[in-house]
């Protein structure tokens, strides 16, 4: 079994557009269901897992990271010779918190069995390159450590 996936995966959707929400007729209550473009972004992250070799999600806990890339825009050359440190900062990019929800729930059964197993994550906004709008995500197994309270159940009946 491979203890690390790394993958090069398409742009996330927005969050407001993963949820889609209606009232049934005849209902009172709302019903809260993926759009259809969320249900392509999901096949089309399966299908990438798939081509980048994920044959099986990585059992227990994981670690996860988010490298978030925004597409270039054509005048990035003008904005980094008015701004080299910070150009960009105007670029416009979905916020790292729906990215991360977006792919978690993508990558379901896909890298991990279930979002409830990562017990680390980052993200980073990286910086607009020639490759376009992306996100590379690394998933990496963690090891069940010992846990240090066990100690004080020594002696104790359960």
């Amino acid at each position: 079994m491979n203890n690390t996936i790394t993958l090069n995966l398409p742009y996330p959707i927005s969050a407001n557009r993963y949820w889609r929400s209606f009232v049934p007729r005849g209902h009172q209550r709302a019903i809260v269901t993926l759009s259809d473009e969320a249900k392509a972004y999901k096949e089309r992250v399966n299908l990438m897992a798939w081509q980048q070799g994920v044959r099986a999600p990585i059992d227990g806990r994981v670690r996860v990271h988010i490298q978030l890339y925004p597409q270039r825009p054509q005048d990035w050359a003008k904005r980094a010779r008015k701004d080299p440190l910070n150009w960009d900062d105007t670029v416009q990019c979905i916020d790292l918190d729906n990215a991360r929800k977006v792919l978690y729930d993508a990558l379901k059964d896909v890298a991990f069995g279930d979002d409830k197993w990562i017990r680390a994550d980052s993200a980073e906004r990286m910086e607009p390159d020639e490759h376009g709008a992306r996100v590379v995500v690394t998933i990496s197994a963690m090891p069940n450590l010992p846990v240090p309270q066990a100690s004080l159940l020594d002696g104790v009946a359960a």
